[in-house]
């Protein structure tokens, strides 16, 4: 294998599939990228077992190929050798069999490499009809919904996100349990057959940072995988197992206490009660109606006291004080996308939502804490 590349390409693509390198592999072979030159251009492979990303460089964007070949280069290192060169044009070159010589105008490297037969046959699968979903829509529900997934290991189905397809309507959901972030999308092409499948967070989080613009991401889903094609990018994840829990019947039809508040308004005094809050473990913070005021405060009995009064347009229904975890309304918060935000109760002990005026694709649940 010998060829002459652009820095910025190669790293480009190799900065994609590194994120399938898990520093927990047990297996040495996997700590690498396969590097496959073939006529139609340069394969990148990385894998975790759990999930594989497959990048293509097509000929056309390398500068010269003299010969074909494969190798396993070690991750940490070829990426790392490519980002600090300094100059433009690679020259790569296979030699011995198992050294990997990389040279730039003036500096050169040898890597002891790995052998390709050692490396597992990783079998991408394609679906003839493809669910196809624009990628800056996918990149947004993603961002809206991740946030909320759980980091205990004991409920792996809470660390990932349910995806949900009927007809053409997609509904993303991501729950710990204490909150929950749910955004429907319509798709402009209707499935047959119901989908409703589990995705490893950390997984979907990945893909989100390849996605950069509005190309569109083919989705082909199996009964323990799923293909996510994305441009050059093949991206492929295992699914957790399980039945994902119906969350419809926890968010309310009906609501007694209804008011909307300036985004800003809301976001900036939760986020300033917050900082009497920051060093206990449920962030709790305090809101509290009063006709069309609402008071936000929080107290730590070591620091203080803050309280902070904000407007806002109520509904002629009971007033109510309410606990939470300003943590998860912040975060919650960041996912709107509106100068106004509506925020339904029902008593202390019920799920507090939080929506955007404009847009009901999107649900916010966040459960109250109790204080007495």
């Amino acid at each position: 294998m010998k060829f002459t590349i652009e820095r910025n390409i190669l790293l480009e693509n190799l900065n994609n599939v590194i994120k399938a390198i898990s520093i927990r592999n047990v297996i040495p072979i996997l700590n690498g990228i396969k590097f496959e030159l073939t006529d139609e251009g340069l394969y990148l492979t990385a894998s975790n077992t759990d999930l594989t990303i497959k990048s293509f460089i097509e000929k056309k964007k390398i500068k010269k190929i003299e010969s074909n070949g494969s190798i396993v280069v070690q991750s940490k290192y070829i990426n790392e050798i490519i980002r600090k060169l300094p100059d433009d044009t690679i020259n790569i070159e296979v030699i011995d069999g198992l050294k990997l010589l990389i040279e730039s105008k003036n500096s050169q490297f040898n890597l002891n490499c790995l052998k390709v037969e050692d490396y597992p046959q990783i079998k991408l699968e394609y679906q003839k009809d493809p669910i196809i979903i624009k990628g800056n829509v996918f990149k947004s529900m993603i961002k809206q919904t991740v946030f909320a997934i759980s980091n205990q290991e004991s409920r792996p189905l809470f660390t990932g996100i349910n995806f949900k397809l009927q007809g053409n309507i997609l509904e993303v959901t991501a729950t710990d349990s204490y909150r929950l972030a749910k955004k429907t999308v319509e798709l402009s092409d209707f499935v047959k057959e119901e989908i409703n499948i589990t995705i490893p967070g950390n997984n979907i989080s990945e893909l989100d940072k390849i996605i950069n613009d509005d190309e569109n991401v083919e989705m082909h889903i199996f009964n323990s995988k799923a293909l996510f094609v994305y441009k050059n990018i093949n991206f492929q994840t295992n699914l957790l197992s399980g039945n994902y829990p119906n969350t419809n019947n926890l968010i309310p039809d009906n609501f007694a206490i209804i008011f909307n508040a300036n985004y800003n308004d809301l976001y900036d005094a939760v986020d300033r009660a917050a900082l009497l809050t920051q060093n206990k473990d449920k962030n709790i913070v305090k809101m509290e109606t009063n006709g069309n005021n609402l008071t936000i405060s929080s107290y730590a009995s070591e620091i203080g006291r803050t309280e902070e009064v904000i407007s806002i347009n109520k509904n002629e229904g009971i007033d109510i004080g309410i606990s939470f975890s300003s943590k998860f309304m912040l975060e919650a918060l960041r996912t709107l996308n509106d100068d106004e935000i509506v925020v339904l109760l029902n008593s202390e002990t019920k799920p507090i939502v939080i929506k955007s005026s404009k847009d009901e694709t999107l649900i916010q649940l966040i459960l109250p804490i109790k204080t007495y």
